[in-house]
């Protein structure tokens, strides 16, 4: 019985562990998502009228669905336990998943 119990409770502590480098990975690439859309709005921004880019977002987090928007200067990405923001230049335009088209046409930038 000792045995089972502690087989029970290795199995338990390997799971939990699991969970969390999943949890830990996740918020990596989220996070990575957020800097590389405030990278290319910033670059966009420094740029000279005329510029044009196109990049991609991933469609999902480590095969979960998750949420990204440009709102007020702000990126948001959230998940199931995952929320992070971060503070971009003024841009026009909405991100999405998949394919996006950035560029700069008399000193405005424009996105999608």
């Amino acid at each position: 019985m000792a045995i089972f119990l502690f087989f029970v409770l290795f199995m338990l502590v390997l799971q939990e562990n699991s969970k969390n480098k999943n949890f830990e990975k996740e918020s990596i690439l989220a996070n990575n998502i957020a800097l590389s859309v405030q990278d290319e709005i910033n670059l966009a921004f420094d740029s000279p009228s005329g510029y044009y880019r196109q990049f991609s977002i991933p469609q999902n987090l480590l095969g979960k669905s998750y949420n990204i928007i440009l709102q007020d200067n702000i990126v948001y990405i959230n998940a199931d336990k995952i929320g992070i923001s971060y503070k971009v230049m003024p841009v026009n335009g909405t991100i999405k998943k998949g394919l996006n088209v950035i560029r700069k046409e008399d000193d405005e930038v424009f996105l999608n």
